[in-house]
């Protein structure tokens, strides 16, 4: 394996415990009936108490933990040199940012509302795709 997969395997992991950390944070706040406090928007509320924050009766943020997790754990594998691997996070990462362009155009157009913890975590799902189309570019 060469050093730049497993550089943006290293990249790809830090990049999945941040959306993880959001993800979390998230989800307790949901669990527990807090409100998030947004310091840059002040819509947060509107788009996590909308009909989107739950999916199927699970909050949609818990759906991002399994994601994040199944990413970290892909990309770690990856870097330990199960490359087959390298595959499923391809696959992961682009499902995931197939959601998050749905959420994305849902706070854009139905919502009408940002919350700036869904948007922490479209950034990562952004960067992960980008490392991993980084990484299959040679």
């Amino acid at each position: 394996m060469d050093k730049k997969t497993v550089r943006h395997h290293l990249l790809a992991m830090v990049v999945t415990l941040i959306g993880l950390g959001d993800s979390i944070y998230l989800t307790v706040q949901h669990l527990t009936g807090r409100s998030v406090r947004c310091t840059i928007t002040s819509t947060c509320s509107k788009v996590l108490s909308s009909s989107y924050a739950t999916i199927a009766g699970i909050p949609t943020a818990a759906w991002g933990v399994l994601a994040y997790f199944a990413a970290f754990s892909l990309a770690t594998l990856v870097v330990f040199g199960y490359l087959r691997c390298r595959f499923w996070l391809a696959t992961l990462a682009g499902v995931m940012l197939t959601v998050t362009l749905v959420f994305l155009y849902l706070q854009t157009f139905v919502i009408r509302a940002f919350c700036e913890f869904c948007l922490l975590s479209a950034a990562m799902t952004f960067l992960l795709a980008g490392i991993v189309i980084s990484d299959r570019v040679k």
